[in-house]
Parts: C-alpha cells; sequence; structure tokens
C-alpha cells in the first residue's frame, strides 16, 4: 500500500484534564501516514484521484482547533475515525505529540494504527 505523508502538522488546541489547561490551547504536533493506493492519480495526472493532504490538513486545523479533550489518546482516535469517515482512508497511522506537557522531556505524545479495510483502485 502507498503512504501519503503528512508531517509536523501544528495546531493550538484546548486539551488536558486539569483546570489551568481547560482555559487556555497548547500546541499540539501531528505526523499522519495514510494508506492510499496513488496508482489512479499518478496515471491521470488528475488531484480528484489523490488525497488531497492540503484539504486534509486544513480539515483537521479546523476539527483539533475547534475540540476540547481532555486526553490526547481521545483527540487521535477521533482524529484518526474522522480521517476515515471523510476521506475515506483505508488506513491511518497518527503520531500526536503535546510539546511542553513534561518539562524535562522535548515532547510527549502517542501513536495509534487505525485499519479500517482496503480502498478499491479507481
Amino acid at each position: 500500500m502507498d503512504k501519503v505523508l503528512i508531517k509536523g502538522l501544528e495546531v493550538e488546541a484546548v486539551i488536558g484534564v486539569y483546570d489551568w489547561e481547560r482555559g487556555i490551547t497548547q500546541k499540539l504536533v501531528l505526523d499522519i501516514e495514510l494508506d492510499w493506493d496513488n496508482r489512479p492519480a499518478a496515471r491521470h495526472d488528475d488531484l480528484s484521484l489523490a488525497l488531497d493532504y492540503d484539504r486534509l490538513s486544513q480539515r483537521l486545523l479546523a476539527f483539533i482547533g475547534a475540540s476540547q479533550y481532555g486526553l490526547i489518546e481521545t483527540l487521535a482516535e477521533e482524529t484518526a475515525r474522522l480521517i476515515h469517515e471523510e476521506f475515506a482512508v483505508p488506513g491511518v497511522l497518527l503520531t500526536l505529540y503535546k510539546p511542553g506537557a513534561v518539562k524535562a522531556a522535548q515532547t510527549v505524545g502517542v501513536q495509534i494504527y487505525r485499519n479500517y479495510g482496503q480502498v478499491e483502485a479507481q
């Protein structure tokens, strides 16, 4: 399976379980690997057959920016679900970082892989 990659997508969101976190936004960073059959788009040189990573990125920025989850685990799960449901992506490897959550660490985060099945070649 081919991959479409989005690395280092930064977004500000309300995230966290502590009272002080509920009133501020914090930076989150996403690395996403998306299973996608690139052959149809390449064969026809046609964006409508490709996974439009700009449109997907803009949708994620809007979704995450408006979200207010307590746990990054929940946000990762809901983000993967959105990618599958709205963009018909059959598999998603999503790493969600929360820089600054642990002062002694450069970043902390979670990584999930969700396989929803194969996309059919067009």
